[in-house]
C-alpha cells in the first residue's frame, strides 16, 4: 500500500530535525566528504586546478565519462562550494573556488586534529 504524500513531508521534517542535532562544522564536513567521495570529482578538481579555468568539454576529455555524467559531478562540486562556474550559452566554464577549498582544508585538518587528540586518550 502506498503511503500518502503527507507522510513523505513528515519524513523530510524528521530528517531535518535529525540534522539539527549536529553542529554546523559536522554538517559542513559531511557535505564536503560527500562531494569528494567520488574519484571522478577528485580528477575534476585536479584538472580545474591545473588549468586555472576550464570549459566543461575540456574536463570531459580528461575522464572516461559522458558529458552528462561530468556535468552532474560538476554540479555536486558546485553545490558543495568547491567550484564556481558560469553557463554561457552552450558553454559552461568552471574553476576551483580556492577560498572554499581552503576552508574545506581547515575543516578536515581540524577534524583530524581532534581525532588524533581523542586517539591519544583512549585504548
Amino acid at each position: 500500500m502506498l503511503r500518502p504524500v503527507n507522510h513523505l513531508k513528515t519524513g523530510l521534517d524528521m530528517a531535518k530535525a535529525q540534522m539539527d542535532r549536529f553542529t554546523d562544522a559536522q554538517q559542513d564536513l559531511a557535505r564536503l566528504a560527500k562531494a569528494l567521495s567520488h574519484p571522478a570529482r577528485i580528477v575534476i578538481l585536479e584538472v580545474l586546478a591545473a588549468r586555472k579555468v576550464c570549459l566543461c568539454g575540456e574536463v570531459v576529455d580528461e575522464l572516461p565519462l559522458s558529458q552528462a555524467t561530468v556535468s552532474q559531478h560538476l554540479k555536486v562540486l558546485k553545490e558543495a562550494g568547491l567550484v564556481s562556474g558560469e553557463i554561457e550559452g552552450a558553454r559552461s566554464c568552471y574553476c576551483v573556488d580556492w577560498k572554499s577549498l581552503s576552508q574545506a582544508q581547515d575543516l578536515i585538518s581540524t577534524w583530524f586534529k581532534r581525532a588524533d587528540d581523542i586517539k591519544r586518550s583512549c585504548c
